[in-house]
C-alpha cells in the first residue's frame, strides 16, 4: 500500500541564534545572526516548497552544564546566544502569506494571560497562521532567571503545564466569535453579551477575564508539544494538535505514533486530529554517491569531536557528561530535566562506551542518505511503515545550501510523487494542518 500524503515542518532548533557558524557554506552569519535574513529566507523557500510549518525553539538560560561552566557553550555558540523568537514572527508572517510560524512558549515562566493576548495579537497579525510550541522548561538555570532556586520537578510542571492551557483557551474563548458586530447606526462596537469573565481559580493560576484582545482568527491557534516522558506524551495526546517525534528507527516511530494515538483516542479526541511530525536529518546530494560520502564525512567528524553532542545533551538534560569516563559505558542516571531525551540517549548506549554513544546518537532519524529522488523514496516507505502524519527537518546544519538542497531539490521529488502537496488549499495554518 502507499503511502498517503503526509505533511512537512522545520524544527528550527538554536531559534533565533547563531547558526553554523563555523560552516564553510555559513556566509556573514557569524556578524548579521541577530539579523532576520536567514531565518525569513528559509521561510521564503518553505512556503515556495508548501510546508506546513516553521517552529523557532528557544530557551532562556546559558548553558553551563558541561565541565560546570559556560566557557564550552559560548565559545562555540552553543545555545548561546540566542534572541526571543516572538518579534521575529510578525516579520515572518509578512514575508509570507500560508506557511505557519510558530515560536516556543514555557508554560512555566509565561503568565497565562500575557501569552494568550500575545498569541491572539499574532493570530490576527499573520491573518491566522500562528501556533505555540509548549514546553515546561527543563533546566534549574531557567529557573533561576525567573525568581526560583531551583526548577519545578518534573510530574509537577507538566500538572502546571496542563492548566496553563486550559486557562489560555478560557481567555480565547472569552470572546464569542461573532462579539464584534461594529454596528454604526446603533453605535455598538461589541455586543457586552458575548464577552465573558473566565473566574479561573486554579491550583497554579488566577486570572478574571476576559481577554482584551479579541478571539484569535483560528479561535485556538495551532498547539504543539514533544513530549517524550509518559506524561510528556499524556499532555501532548490531550492538548495538542502536532506533536514533535523523536525516534531514531522505524519501529519507534511507529509505536511512538500509535501509543500517541491510543492516548488522544482515551481522551476522547479523533487520533486524527493530532499530527505526529518525525524529526528527520536527510542528507542530500545531486548523486547518491555524493550523499554518501558526505554523510560518511559528517559521521567521522562526529566521532573525532564528541564534545558539542554532550554539552548539548548536558543543556537538555542537567547532566554534565564531562564527568564520566568517555571509555566506559553511560550507566544509571537520572535528571529533573529532559526526562524522554535522557531515556532515548540511555537506550541507546545499552552495551557501548559513552564516546561510541556521544559519536552516533541523533534527536531524530539520520536514516535518508541519497539524490532527492532516493531520498524521497525513503521517506515514502518510511510514512507507509509508520502510517503517517509527516516530518520536521530537524538537522543542526541550517544554511542557505542545505535550505535549497531540501526545499528546491528534495521536495519537488516528493511532490512529483505526490507525497507532498504543491499549493495550500486553505488560507489559516489549522486547516492546512488538519487537510489530510
Amino acid at each position: 500500500m502507499a503511502a498517503r500524503q503526509f505533511h512537512l515542518g522545520w524544527f528550527l532548533g538554536g531559534g533565533f541564534g547563531v547558526h553554523g557558524w563555523m560552516d564553510q557554506w555559513a556566509g556573514n552569519v557569524a556578524q548579521d545572526w541577530m539579523k532576520p535574513g536567514l531565518i525569513l529566507d528559509l521561510a521564503r523557500a518553505m512556503e515556495r516548497a508548501c510546508f506546513d510549518y516553521l517552529l523557532l525553539e528557544d530557551s532562556s538560560f546559558v548553558p553551563d552544564d558541561y565541565g560546570g561552566s559556560t566557557d564550552f557553550y559560548l565559545k562555540n555558540a552553543l545555545r548561546a546566544p540566542k534572541h526571543d523568537p516572538m518579534p521575529l514572527v510578525p516579520l515572518l508572517a509578512q514575508a509570507t502569506s500560508r506557511l505557519g510560524v510558530v515560536p516556543t512558549v514555557s508554560t512555566s515562566f509565561y503568565p497565562p494571560f500575557l501569552l494568550a493576548r500575545l498569541i491572539s495579537t499574532l493570530d490576527h497579525l499573520s491573518d491566522g497562521r500562528v501556533g505555540c510550541n509548549l514546553v515546561t522548561s527543563t533546566s534549574s538555570r531557567a529557573a533561576q532567571n525567573f525568581g526560583l532556586d531551583e526548577h519545578l520537578d518534573h510530574h509537577t510542571r507538566y500538572e502546571m503545564a496542563d492548566e496553563f492551557i486550559e486557562v489560555v483557551r478560557k481567555l480565547w474563548d472569552s470572546w464569542e466569535p461573532d462579539a464584534v458586530v461594529a454596528d454604526s447606526e446603533k453605535g455598538v462596537f461589541a455586543d457586552p453579551a458575548k464577552v465573558h469573565t473566565v473566574d479561573h481559580d486554579g491550583k497554579f493560576f488566577k486570572t478574571r477575564g476576559p481577554l482584551n484582545a479579541l478571539r484569535p482568527v483560528q479561535g485556538h491557534p495551532v498547539i504543539v508539544q514533544a513530549g517524550g516522558s509518559p506524561q510528556g506524551r499524556e499532555f501532548a495526546a490531550k492538548n495538542a494538535d502536532t506533536i514533535i517525534g523523536s525516534a531514531q528507527t522505524v519501529p519507534q516511530m511507529k509505536a511512538f505514533r500509535n501509543d500517541i494515538r491510543e492516548r488522544a483516542a482515551a481522551q476522547g479526541r479523533n487520533p486524527d486530529q493530532c499530527k505526529v511530525l518525525f524529526l528527520i536529518s536527510p542528507t542530500v546530494a545531486p548523486t547518491d554517491a555524493e550523499a554518501q560520502v558526505r554523510a560518511d564525512h559528517e559521521a567521522a567528524a562526529a566521532a573525532a569531536h564528541v564534545e558539542p553532542g554532550l554539552a548539548l545533551m548536558g543543556s537538555i538534560t542537567g547532566i554534565d557528561f564531562a564527568r564520566f569516563d568517555l571509555d566506559q559505558p553511560l550507566g544509571e542516571v537520572s535528571t529533573n530535566g529532559q526526562q524522554g531525551t535522557l531515556a532515548q540517549f540511555a537506550r541507546q548506549g545499552q552495551g557501548r562506551t559513552l564516546r561510541e554513544l556521544a559519536s552516533g546518537f541523533s534527536l531524530g532519524y539520520t536514516g535518508l542518505v541519497g539524490s532527492p529522488d532516493r531520498v524521497a523514496g525513503q521517506m515514502e516507505d518510511v510514512m507507509d511503515e509508520v502510517g503517517g502524519d509527516g516530518f520536521l527537518i530537524g538537522t543542526a546544519t541550517v544554511h542557505r545550501r542545505y535550505i535549497s538542497e531540501i526545499t528546491d531539490g528534495l521536495v519537488p521529488a516528493l511532490q512529483r510523487r505526490g507525497l507532498t502537496r504543491s499549493a495550500y488549499g486553505h488560507e489559516h495554518f489549522r486547516d492546512n494542518l488538519m487537510e489530510f
